[in-house]
C-alpha cells in the first residue's frame, strides 16, 4: 500500500492539472468611436487649434480620451459639454476635468425643471382650460411623470396627495433621463378616459345654463 503522504501528494497533483486557467482582465469600456469623432468636432470648434494643438485633430480608439472616457453616454456629453459653452472657458479641460463635467447630477444640467415648475405644468396640461393640449411640454421627463401619475389624478386629488404622487414620479424620470434610459412617447393629446369631452369646464357651463334659460323662455324644457 502506499503511504498515506504519497497518496495525498498524488491528489494534490491531480486536482492542479484538472484546474482552470487563471481568468484574463477585463478590459474597461472605451468611448464609443461615433461620440469620439462628434466630441472632436465639438471641442474643435470651440477651441480651434487649442484643441487639436494640445491632442491632435482627430482620435481613434488608441487615444488617451477614449479609455478616459469611456462607459460615457451621448446625453452625458452633451451635458459635459453645455457646461463648458456656460463656463466660458478659453482653454480646453483635461480628460479627467471632463469626464467630471459629464457626470454632473444637476438636473438643470439635462435641462430638467425644478419640481414645482414641473407640478404646475403637469396640472395644467391635465386641464384643457389650461392651455392648448398640442402645446410642447417643456421637457420629455415632464410628459412621462404627469403620465405616470395619470392626468386624472392630477385633476381631481387633492394638492398635497397629488403633489407627493407626481414628485415620486418626476424624481424617477429624471433619474432615467440622467442615466440615458428611453422615457415614455410624448402623446398627441389627452389619453383616455380623461378627455377633453369628458372635463366639465367653465364655459361648458355657462352654455349649458344659457340652454336652459332658452328653453324655459321658450315654455318647455327637452
Amino acid at each position: 500500500m502506499k503511504p498515506a503522504l504519497q497518496i495525498a501528494q498524488a491528489l494534490t497533483s491531480q486536482q492542479s492539472d484538472r484546474s482552470e486557467p487563471p481568468l484574463q482582465p477585463v478590459k474597461p469600456p472605451k468611448l464609443r468611436q461615433g461620440l469620439l469623432d462628434n466630441l472632436w468636432l465639438k471641442m474643435t470648434e470651440l477651441y480651434g487649434h487649442r484643441w487639436t494643438g494640445s491632442f491632435g485633430v482627430s482620435a481613434d480608439q488608441s487615444h488617451a480620451w477614449a479609455a478616459a472616457l469611456g462607459g460615457l453616454t451621448g446625453q452625458q456629453i452633451a451635458v459635459g459639454l453645455a457646461a463648458l459653452v456656460a463656463s466660458d472657458e478659453k482653454w480646453p479641460p483635461s480628460a479627467p476635468e471632463f469626464r467630471s463635467l459629464c457626470e454632473n447630477r444637476d438636473p438643470a444640467g439635462y435641462g430638467l425643471p425644478c419640481d414645482a415648475q414641473a407640478y404646475q405644468e403637469a396640472c395644467r396640461r391635465a386641464h384643457p382650460v389650461g392651455g392648448p393640449i398640442d402645446a410642447p411640454w417643456s421637457h420629455p421627463a415632464v410628459c412621462h411623470a404627469a403620465l405616470e401619475t395619470g392626468f386624472s389624478n392630477l385633476a381631481t386629488l387633492k394638492e398635497d396627495v397629488s403633489r407627493k404622487l407626481f414628485n415620486r414620479n418626476y424624481a424617477a424620470a429624471c433619474r432615467m433621463v440622467m442615466d440615458g434610459q428611453p422615457l415614455k412617447a410624448i402623446p398627441l393629446g389627452l389619453p383616455d378616459p380623461y378627455s377633453v369631452s369628458s372635463v366639465r369646464t367653465e364655459e361648458g357651463g355657462r352654455q349649458g345654463l344659457a340652454g336652459l334659460r332658452a328653453a324655459l323662455r321658450g315654455g318647455s324644457v327637452q
